[in-house]
């Protein structure tokens, strides 16, 4: 059956889940102010420093006690920068159910070779046993799967007496859901993500008690120096008021404070969690009533706002091999994205093959209605072609 191109076209066909669209209304004029030409040291590059720190703090409702920093390489990097200064003292469960917790696995494993580590896993599309993780010791997972489409629904599975640290890579929650600080000891995020920010540096946050451990264990491995949070055993206080340990983009610094302005000019987290959940509802409602395509995430406790999975899930489609499974899905994807409907929506390489929409909170909810018909002509046309060849 054919299936008329859609008449209208999303206003802002970037849909990628990382580097994301950038807010509303942004252009390159947005980024006039920048601290060019000078050093990052200087007061006006450390004050800039300084209130990307503040106004994330203050747009969070992150505790008074807890340190907030600038940090390299991104989400990476601040992932990376904890397992390597908190890790060892204590036995470590690590969650995982994508890409990127299989990875913090691997590093902790075949990196720092800790032994006492135990991985609580599950398949895309699920939630391992969260009831399984034992709070005497250290935990390490994603807030939100970014490859997968699957969050942790809350904190209640995280003890608030606690005798390990919480350690948690939020880079695809952060801005676009609601985090219960007080059960996590560190997080991590990019500007890249919910805000739309430039990528390269990364946010970490820390509580008291990560702080504690910061200044009570010395791990037994060498410590890069873009690793080094301490100084003669003391946290170094600096890298939490804007003097990064490596130099930063002011480019992309003045775009993380463009981007953080315009949150607080709609009203705060509030809206930017409800511009996400907004975005995942006209998908739900999208994908409840039609039968090719479903949720990878089959729980919809579970279902991300921001990287929103789908699975093809047509007998036709089903049936057939895994790599023809994946032609087909980039096939379906390139279709969108060759008409200018939606960039960028195919599924991450290690996930299963069918389609990622990003809902963050600088995407326009109209423009994600938009693009669903065009998913709607696209199926027709690859159903077609699949027919004819």
């Amino acid at each position: 059956m054919t299936v008329a191109q859609p008449a209208m076209r999303p206003r802002n066909p970037c849909f990628s889940s990382g580097p994301c669209a950038k807010r509303p209304g942004w252009s390159l004029e947005s980024l006039g102010d920048a601290f060019l030409g000078r050093s990052h040291r200087a007061k006006g590059g450390k004050a800039k420093l300084a209130e990307v720190i503040e106004r994330s703090r203050t747009i969070l409702g992150l505790p008074a006690e807890y340190r907030l920093g600038i940090v390299p390489a991104s989400d990476t990097g601040a992932v990376e920068m904890a397992l390597w200064s908190l890790l060892g003292p204590r036995g470590i469960d690590m969650l995982a159910w994508e890409s990127f917790g299989k990875t913090w696995i691997s590093d902790v494993k075949k990196q720092l070779k800790l032994r006492d580590v135990r991985p609580l896993e599950a398949d895309y599309g699920a939630l391992p046993d969260l009831g399984a993780v034992d709070p005497a010791r250290d935990c390490v997972f994603t807030w939100n799967g970014t490859t997968s489409g699957v969050r942790v629904p809350d904190g209640d599975w995280i003890a608030a007496d606690r005798e390990g640290l919480t350690i948690c890579d939020a880079t695809s929650a952060v801005f676009a859901m609601d985090l219960p600080w007080a059960k996590l000891d560190v997080v991590t995020w990019s500007w890249q993500k919910a805000l739309g920010g430039e990528a390269a540096h990364g946010m970490l946050a820390l509580s008291p008690r990560a702080v504690a451990r910061l200044e009570s264990y010395n791990p037994a491995w060498p410590m890069p120096k873009v690793f080094r949070l301490t100084k003669a055993g003391n946290l170094n206080e600096e890298v939490f008021k804007g003097a990064t340990i490596n130099t930063p983009s002011m480019l992309a610094v003045e775009d993380a404070l463009d981007s953080l302005r315009w949150a607080e000019a709609v009203g705060g987290l509030p809206t930017l969690v409800g511009r996400s959940e907004a975005s995942l509802k006209a998908v739900a409602d999208w994908v409840a009533a039609r039968d090719w395509v479903d949720f990878l995430a089959q729980d919809p406790a579970s279902r991300s706002c921001t990287s929103i999975c789908l699975a093809v899930v047509d007998p036709w489609f089903t049936a057939l091999a895994p790599e023809a499974q994946a032609s087909a899905a980039k096939r379906l994807a390139a279709l969108v994205e060759d008409a200018g409907a939606g960039f960028d929506i195919g599924a991450h390489r290690d996930a299963p093959p069918g389609l990622r929409i990003w809902g963050g909170p600088t995407v326009e909810t109209s423009d994600i209605a938009a693009l669903l018909p065009w998913l709607d002509w696209a199926y027709a046309e690859l159903k077609q072609e699949r027919n004819a060849a």
